[in-house]
């Protein structure tokens, strides 16, 4: 992490052509900086269906970083993926490319604050983001909404690591019978630093994908099965 921030914006682009792998993984990476999930969008365009992940693409008038929304379907209830969601401290074992995640605040069961640091390869710095998680569910039809923008304060910046300030993301969660459930997923960030946007939007679909499916191996893997939401309210 040596090199200056403006600097990166001009090696980036040769690092692509000299190493294809190492800036595949750091663009995968800035694209799941998400358990900050992201504000509906309007007009998603069908970008690619990948084994019934289905990828939405959005481009926002005030960014140069697209918007990416997700679908898919688990063999789970809304209360085992909630809360796998707001386990925030074992996102490292399962996240890929997460340094470190920490719970900051615990609100209630379905409010908290978590701070997060993802490691990004030379020479590019890492990022870290603190995400206000809020969970909500509708009395009706018992869908379920995650929302977790990013926030400001709460821990200090680290030296050498760039603090992501806009990020807006949202969980949708429907229950579909037969304890399965739809998944929507959307984020829209600014990685911060001096990043070509066009770079990341390269690689900006396969990042979702990758959490879709850690999502999957995490609940085989963790004990979720007796998790309840009764204390959400509308």
């Amino acid at each position: 992490m040596k090199l200056p921030p403006f600097l990166c914006y001009y090696f980036v682009p040769a690092i692509v052509m000299h190493n294809k792998m190492k800036t595949h993984t750091l663009i995968l990476v800035l694209a799941i900086l998400a358990l900050s999930p992201a504000q509906a969008q309007t007009d998603w365009k069908f970008n690619t269906d990948k084994d019934g992940i289905k990828i939405y693409t959005s481009i926002l008038p005030e960014s140069k970083v697209k918007a990416v929304m997700v679908e898919g379907t688990f063999n789970a209830t809304p209360e085992q993926l909630v809360a796998l969601l707001m386990d925030v401290n074992t996102a490292a074992d399962w996240l890929y490319h997460t340094k470190s995640s920490s719970l900051i605040k615990q609100v209630s069961a379905n409010e908290l604050y978590y701070y997060s640091e993802i490691n990004l390869p030379w020479p590019v710095h890492n990022r870290d983001f603190i995400s206000h998680l809020i969970v909500t569910r509708d009395p009706d039809t018992k869908v379920v909404t995650i929302a977790g923008p990013t926030v400001t304060g709460l821990v200090p910046q680290k030296q050498g690591v760039v603090r992501i300030t806009d990020a807006t993301g949202k969980w949708i969660i429907t229950p579909t019978g037969n304890n399965q459930i739809k998944v929507e997923y959307s984020i829209h960030l600014d990685p911060g630093g001096a990043l070509p946007s066009w770079l990341v939007n390269m690689f900006v679909t396969e990042g979702p994908v990758k959490i879709f499916e850690g999502i999957k191996l995490q609940l085989q893997k963790r004990g979720y099965k007796n998790s309840v939401l009764a204390s959400i309210g509308n």
